[in-house]
């Protein structure tokens, strides 16, 4: 689908930015979703990545981060999205095309750390996050936490790469009759 018409293009992106939006809000609705929701808008972008290319993916995760920012309440789960799991499905195919396995997941997790630190800077200093948030939480509970996350980044990681050859192997096909 790489040779699109630029309408098309433009079609296919606002409605994967409409959907990515949309799946934005339920976290207003079910707060529980603060980090299953951005991850799931994320994966939409490897659609256009796949079907049409990094640029126009690009151009749809910073349209879903402006609208995320401005629109969302909460506002942890659209920093999420704007830190991480917007641009993520993105950078992910040229960091293993290019690097060995090893090194790949060395660059793989420096990002996600760089981007969970960085997130969690921004909510505390700019959105003025209550630490109190994190209730009687240790130093040692929360160093506990940083490890668990950095154990679903890798289980995150296998399932996109998952998805993204199932969506190759089996979904595409379907996709691209819809999408002619």
């Amino acid at each position: 689908m790489k040779n699109l018409n630029k309408s098309s293009k433009t079609a296919l992106g606002g409605i994967i930015a409409a959907v990515s939006v949309v799946l934005m809000f339920l976290t207003s609705i079910i707060p529980t979703l603060t980090y299953a929701v951005p991850a799931a808008a994320g994966l939409l972008l490897v659609i256009m990545v796949i079907e049409i290319d990094k640029k126009w993916a690009t151009v749809v995760y910073i349209a879903v981060s402006i609208l995320s920012a401005l629109l969302i309440a909460d506002k942890e789960s659209a920093v999420m999205y704007i830190a991480f799991f917007g641009y993520y499905p993105i950078v992910k195919q040229p960091i293993e095309k290019h690097l060995n396995k090893y090194l790949a997941w060395v660059i793989k997790l420096l990002i996600f750390n760089i981007s969970i630190i960085a997130s969690y800077l921004l909510l505390i200093y700019v959105f003025n996050l209550d630490m109190d948030d994190f209730g009687e939480f240790t130093k040692t509970a929360l160093i506990l936490l940083y490890l668990a996350f950095n154990v679903v980044f890798v289980l995150y990681d296998v399932a996109l790469t998952r998805l993204i050859t199932a969506y190759l192997n089996r979904w595409q096909r379907q996709f691209r009759k819809i999408f002619k």
